[in-house]
């Protein structure tokens, strides 16, 4: 068991992730030829619009559905239907914690790609002032409100406006990029278009293309860009300190050198800078582990599962892949 481990703690983790990327990316876009539906309510970008070949389905999409019901109807067989389609979603995003925006996610795993194009293009990419970092995080908070809110909306009148139009029934799903380039790789074209069928259509179309434009432009210029503004990741962290699987600190280990910082993609400085807290789970963390790969000393970053290390900071582990690296000329 200590061999086991110490191969683990040694092994280049983000190179395996890599791996897993793709596998999970194969799975959500083409299981469904194989007969596979894991679950309707996926804590990841598995999007319906992909059509049948999908194995799965993100739990936004239902999500907007079920919540388009007056608020009489949550005491009935909707109200059921909404509590059992998010108690599916909790227990499968328990499982893994955020780990779904790191190695399942589509989106995220589109965004790793084009920066490895980028690094292989000498493209330069920038980094967030800490200032504009934690002015940029809010916005998923109001994009989940706003899917809430809006599709509330459809089924309950809003004083002055009254109920909104059935054309707001998964209005975030009209603007996510998912559902603009995840089709793309079934050779499904038809939603890169602008629906001119009503004002809400075209205007929620329109904004689709504009954001999907910009998810492009900014995985070019910074690592993870879109995963800032996701409302998936707001639901996520809302029930992060639930999750089975954890990455804990012990403060007392850290030197505050800050490879940990340098190595996250979304530049998140509390893991660095936070000598405190045990649990270092934080909203913009996808739990790629990056950051545990980087650090020197022993036992400062710890992934834990149901409270088993399975992946920790070792002073080996590190010079060994640091040794990777300039062999492989990285």
């Amino acid at each position: 068991m200590r061999r086991i481990r110490g191969f683990i703690y040694n092994s280049d983790i983000n190179r395996f992730r890599t791996y897993f990327q793709v596998l999970a990316f194969g799975l959500l876009i083409y299981g469904g030829y194989l007969a596979i539906d894991i679950s309707t309510n996926l804590p990841t970008f598995a999007c319906p619009f992909v059509g049948n070949s999908r194995a799965g389905t993100c739990y936004l999409y239902p999500l907007q559905h079920q919540l388009n019901m007056s608020f009489t109807q949550f005491m009935g067989g909707r109200g059921v239907a909404l509590l059992t389609g998010f108690v599916i979603f909790l227990l499968l995003f328990i499982l893994f914690n955020k780990a779904w925006c790191g190695w399942v996610c589509p989106l995220g795993s589109i965004q790793d790609w084009i920066t490895r194009l980028r690094s292989r293009l000498g493209i330069r990419y920038s980094n967030y002032s800490e200032r504009t970092f934690n002015g940029l995080k809010k916005i998923k908070y109001i994009l989940l409100a706003l899917l809430i809110l809006l599709t509330l909306g459809m089924g309950n009148a809003i004083p002055g406006i009254g109920r909104l139009p059935e054309d707001f029934m998964t209005p975030y799903c009209m603007v996510c990029p998912a559902r603009t380039l995840l089709p793309l790789f079934n050779g499904d074209i038809k939603e890169l278009i602008i629906d001119f069928s009503s004002k809400t259509k075209m205007v929620l179309t329109g904004l689709g293309m504009a954001v999907t434009g910009t998810f492009f432009v900014g995985a070019f210029v910074k690592k993870r860009f879109f995963c800032l503004f996701c409302p998936m990741s707001a639901l996520h962290y809302t029930f992060s300190r639930m999750a089975l699987l954890r990455l804990l600190k012990d403060g007392s280990r850290c030197t505050k050198c800050g490879n940990c910082y340098r190595a996250c993609d979304v530049g998140i400085r509390e893991i660095a800078d936070d000598v405190i807290s045990k649990n270092i789970v934080r909203d913009d963390c996808m739990m790629c582990f990056k950051c545990v790969s980087a650090c020197p000393e022993e036992r400062c970053l710890d992934v834990r599962f149901l409270g088993l290390s399975i992946y920790r900071s070792t002073e080996n582990g590190f010079f060994k892949r640091m040794e990777w690296k300039v062999r492989d000329g990285d």
